[in-house]
């Protein structure tokens, strides 16, 4: 499919996705619990795909490749390895909006 609302129901029943490295799709599918391999596309504005593709690397969350490198990345990938991302804390940040604006 080239475009879709939604991908929940994809994601809920996939074993492995492969992406590009938008934030979006890149969190959906580690809220979910899903083994994320994120091919970057390197020739975007400044590269932005590669920060979060890296950074998600290090903190052992995703594997990353870019096209040209998709295949040896699944033929040597340890999905075993990734950890889990961790759960949002949206009430530390609300704490924070209400100590800046004076509300707490």
């Amino acid at each position: 499919f080239r475009f879709k609302d939604s991908l929940a129901e994809e994601l809920q029943s996939a074993d492995l996705v492969i992406s590009h490295a938008g934030a979006g799709s890149c969190l959906e599918t580690l809220e979910k619990g899903k083994p994320l391999i994120v091919v970057i596309n390197d020739k975007l504005m400044d590269n932005h795909q590669l920060e979060l593709a890296k950074q998600l690397h290090r903190d052992g969350c995703v594997l990353y490749c870019n096209c040209s490198t998709l295949v040896e990345t699944l033929q040597s990938m340890d999905l075993s390895a990734l950890k889990p991302f961790p759960p949002g804390q949206p009430e530390k940040f609300a704490s924070f909006l209400d100590k800046v604006f004076g509300l707490q």
